[in-house]
């Protein structure tokens, strides 16, 4: 065995050698995996070899595109057999709900370059004979899509490393992991120990267990996933002896499963609800090829579902029934990048769909590791997008759930209900009494919007369409109504967030931004550190602030930060709440070593009110013996105030475009605050407002967020950031890259748009922009305008067509809709109430 080597990879399944095969691709052929037992011996064995080119996260749709191009291709660059059957698959829509999806999914495909086909019943009759069709209302269809053998596709990856320099240890067990004196990692193993620069944990069940050597709480636990492989069915044997094409992939996604041909009969795989998590403490040691106990009971209703489409399903015997672990995450996306807190150790983990994702995910971490970055916006599975709130329990409910809800209709507005009410700001119950409709972010709960007194929905309003999957709302939890149907379209709450809209234009309103992240960075180097590490130069006025941002070394768009400068040694750095590990894990990894500047996150010392509109002034004079005129507290400046008896960084800045203050508080003052605003409020008619209202007054802006506007993939110029880049400073990271993009010419703009014609349907973020007839972009926000009343989108463009009464058109569910260039910031365009 190897006693030094640049890499050494953790784990033989598909995703682990996959790895290896794009390390050594890229040239990094002194590359090592280890293997506990055989490879594909953990899940990747079981695996029914599916590739579903569906999904609607961009960066897990990027991987999986990949992922079938490269299996196309890997036959003839090895050798080795794939077993790749590249039939299509169809998915059936039984509802105008999925049909909504599917169009809205085509859009996203089409940004993409994935081709997918609308196909009538009749058409699904044609291709697929054995399928009954009533019900259906129409589907779509992957031509590139398929299937293939994982074990093979496993070893054609294998071999193809080999080829290029790389080392597989097979029957070869991790016993520790430690950091070595001099940096880099040792991996202790049954057969000796590896130096090496980087780690990668690609172990599958194991994912707790490598993660624990090395300190990690990593978000991965598997479920129990189950499949029936029948017997030959006469029908199938005739088609396949008449030389008739094999009928594809079927999913009834309204029924949660999937069926293919396999071997003359059928294999039918659900996802059904209650399925429930395993290896929850880690599979034994000695676990190899392991499959659980079969239980048909919970596979009754799909089965029934699958007969009633398929007759010919429940014509033949079962041959086998596999029930095997697959792992999983709180929201069904794997986890591929780095690990937080740590240096070089990667993580290519949570893989629920991993035969189809390994390819792209073994690609995009290759390159993250060797170059530095991923070429893709890899934020959809960032493993640090979950925080420490995603312990055992939180896993188990929530990794239940996103198996459960595999085929459901990914709604735009769903909020899932497992595992809610973990993380709450004190004013939590204020706010649910006010009529708060909560969602979450980061484990916090935070209202989404506010129902009027004793609203509720009618049984008429909740109807559900008769299949398995119809879940178009939330659960109703403690006697609580429902108050909210899920929608591609405007949905009930639409007039609702409208009247907050204009409730905070015209009056005040108050938002909980509880769940910022916010980071407190001191010492005497504090200063330097910062303006060498963010875009625009660091406050040097004590009271000040700046947006600003960090950028990756090629010149993309990291992250975003307020920066206030409290003291001379001290600024107070706040970002967006999803982001905190993300962001602290950068900054804690940037860090100078000698002690000059010290970093502690504050997230949970503070809580934030966002007090927004034109009568916030007069309302928190109320409060507040500090002068709040504009000549002494002026636009993008930061004092702390008392509120009442309590005190507050009063910060005048926000989000939504008005005159107003975030009040970042002491968070065990919250709830005296709230209620010492509400009782001096009355006279000024404060109310509360939520995330999306927030959203629409944003969006009038055209203010922009990660990963939507801003990202790796876009220049900081590219995204209109420009006024928050210094090119005075001597340097920060990604300047010179930056410069050099600029100097190469850009690919894309940023263009604020409105669409014309809307009905009952805005752009959502990741429609296609077309010219003429030609994809020259794609949307990355959108929704409707309350204070400029017009539909209105964000996108990014060719710049050739960044251009004001540019006439572009947007294609939303499936209609196309003409739309205009207009300058950004159709609300306010000088900022005027900002600063009044």
């Amino acid at each position: 065995m190897k006693s030094n080597t640049r890499v050494v990879v953790i784990g033989g399944g598909v995703v682990g050698v996959s790895t290896l095969y794009h390390l050594a691709k890229l040239g990094w052929s002194d590359v090592v995996l280890i293997e506990r037992k055989e490879l594909t011996s953990g899940s990747t064995w079981h695996a029914a070899g599916l590739l579903p080119l569906f999904n609607l996260s961009y960066s897990v749709g990027q991987m999986h595109k990949y992922s079938v191009g490269l299996y196309s291709q890997l036959e003839a660059e090895t050798g080795q057999a794939v077993g790749f059957h590249q039939v299509s698959n169809i998915r059936l829509a039984c509802t105008e709900d999925r049909m909504d999806e599917y169009r809205y999914y085509a859009g996203v495909a089409k940004t993409l370059g994935v081709q997918v086909d609308f196909l009538t019943p009749e058409q699904v009759k044609d291709i697929w004979p054995l399928c009954d069709i009533t019900g259906v209302i129409g589907a779509i269809r992957h031509p590139q899509d398929g299937y293939i053998q994982p074990a093979d596709l496993t070893q054609a990856l294998a071999k193809g490393a080999r080829a290029l320099g790389a080392t597989i240890y097979r029957q070869t067990v991790v016993t520790g992991i430690s950091e070595a004196a001099g940096g880099g990692w040792i991996v202790h193993t049954d057969q000796g120990d590896i130096a090496c620069e980087h780690v990668v944990s690609a172990s599958g069940n194991f994912a707790r267990k490598t993660g624990a050597m090395v300190g990690l709480d990593v978000p991965v636990i598997p479920v129990e996933h189950q499949y029936i492989v029948t017997e030959p069915h006469p029908a199938i044997q005739a088609r396949k002896a008449a030389g008739l094409p094999e009928m594809g992939v079927l999913r009834e996604s309204d029924a949660s499963y999937y069926m293919r041909e396999e071997a003359g009969g059928l294999l039918l795989g659900p996802y059904e609800i209650g399925a429930p998590a395993c290896y929850v403490d880690g599979p034994h040691p000695d676990s190899e090829y392991e499959l659980f106990q079969e239980d048909l009971d919970r596979l009754a209703p799909y089965i029934d579902a699958a007969i009633a489409r398929v007759p010919a399903f429940g014509e033949v015997g079962a041959k086998r029934i596999y029930n095997g672990a697959i792992a999983y995450t709180p929201d069904g996306s794997p986890i591929v990048g780095p690990a937080w807190g740590l240096k070089n150790f990667w993580l290519n983990e949570g893989h629920s769909f991993g035969v189809t994702a390994a390819g792209g995910a073994g690609w995009q971490l290759a390159k993250w590791i060797v170059e530095g970055e991923p070429s893709i916006d890899m934020m959809g599975v960032d493993p640090r997008r979950f925080g420490p709130y995603a312990h055992q329990g939180y896993l188990i409910q929530k990794n239940e759930e996103a198996y459960a809800k595999v085929f459901s209709v990914h709604y735009p507005d769903e909020e899932r209900t497992a595992a809610r009410g973990l993380k709450r700001s004190p004013c939590y119950e204020r706010m649910r009494d006010l009529g708060a409709v909560f969602g979450t972010v980061f484990g916090w709960e935070r209202p989404n919007w506010f129902a009027p007194k004793d609203y509720q929905l009618t049984d008429a309003d909740l109807a559900k369409p008769d299949v398995l999957l119809n879940e178009n709302h939330p659960e109703a939890v403690g006697g609580e109504p429902v108050r909210e149907r899920w929608s591609f379209r405007r949905s009930n709450y639409f007039p609702y967030v409208g009247a907050e809209c204009r409730h905070v234009t015209e009056k005040v309103g108050l938002l909980d931004m509880t769940a910022f992240a916010k980071f407190e960075v001191s010492g005497p180097g504090a200063a330097a550190w910062l303006n060498g590490l963010l875009t625009n130069a660091v406050p040097k006025t004590i009271g000040r602030l700046s947006l600003s941002y960090l950028l990756t070394k090629d010149g993309g768009v990291r992250s975003e930060f307020t920066v206030l400068r409290e003291a001379p040694q001290r600024f107070y750095l706040v970002s967006a709440g999803a982001l905190e590990r993300h962001d602290y894990d950068y900054l804690v990894k940037a860090l100078p070593t000698d002690g000059s500047v010290r970093l502690e996150k504050v997230t949970t010392q503070y809580g934030v009110f966002v007090l927004a509109g034109p009568r916030s002034r007069d309302l928190l004079s109320k409060l507040t013996r500090a002068d709040l005129s504009n000549a002494a507290f002026p636009w993008l400046t930061a004092q702390t105030i008392d509120v009442g008896a309590a005190h507050a960084k009063a910060l005048r800045v926000n989000f939504v475009g008005e005159l107003g203050w975030e009040l970042h508080h002491p968070i065990e003052m919250q709830t005296y605050i709230f209620d010492k605003l509400f009782e001096a409020g009355a006279e000024f008619e404060l109310k509360p407002f939520g995330i999306r209202a927030m959203d629409s007054l944003r969006l009038e802006k055209s203010y922009k967020l990660i990963p939507r506007e801003l990202s790796i993939e876009y220049a900081a110029f590219e995204s209109g950031l420009d006024r928050f880049v210094s090119l005075k400073k001597p340097g920060f990271v990604g300047k010179d890259a930056l410069l050099a993009w600029k100097a190469s010419g850009f690919n894309s703009a940023a263009v604020t748009l409105e669409v014309h014609d809307v009905t009952d349907a805005d752009a959502r973020g990741s429609e296609p922009i077309y010219a003429n007839g030609q994809l020259v972009g794609r949307t990355t926000y959108g929704g409707f305008g309350w204070r400029v009343n017009k539909s209105l989108a964000l996108g990014m463009v060719r710049p050739d067509q960044a251009v004001l009464g540019a006439r572009l058109e947007i294609t939303i569910l499936g209609k196309t809709h003409p739309a205009t260039v207009i300058a950004d910031s159709p609300f306010d365009p000088e900022n005027t109430v900002l600063r009044d």
